[in-house]
């Protein structure tokens, strides 16, 4: 004795309810959590069932979870490159800044030995302090 199969409407009609009872926790099945396998013993049928002849409600699936499509993941692939592009320019201004740094550091040791050199001549007892007139 066969079963007599659902019409494709009234099967996509079960399966959306079968999801919308599990979002809102009142699954009749001991399921808690939105799946495609949890969706399909919901249902009654197969989760393969669900993959190979109801896609739209995979992706509807996939997108209550935060998975998303092939439009959301060419996003995220596109945000991933921005990241990268803007990681790239950081480092070569972070090496820019540490040229300079060194850069500046070098003339600071030369202002530095300038400095010395010229206190030095200052305790000279030959070098006269030059006095401000008021």
């Amino acid at each position: 004795m066969s079963k007599q199969r659902k019409p494709a409407d009234q099967r996509e009609k079960d399966l959306r309810l079968a999801m919308f009872r599990i979002q809102r926790g009142r699954a009749h099945t001991d399921v808690e959590k939105l799946s495609i396998s949890s969706v399909a013993r919901e249902a009654g049928i197969s989760a393969s069932l669900i993959h190979n002849h109801y896609p739209d409600i995979a992706e509807a699936i996939r997108l209550a979870q935060g998975r998303g499509s092939p439009a959301q993941r060419d996003a995220k692939r596109l945000e991933l490159k921005t990241e990268r592009d803007k990681t790239r320019d950081l480092r070569q201004e972070t090496a820019s800044l540490r040229s300079d740094v060194s850069r500046l550091a070098s003339i600071n040791e030369v202002l530095l030995a300038e400095n010395a050199v010229l206190r030095a001549r200052l305790g000279d007892p030959q070098v006269v302090p030059i006095h401000e007139r008021s």
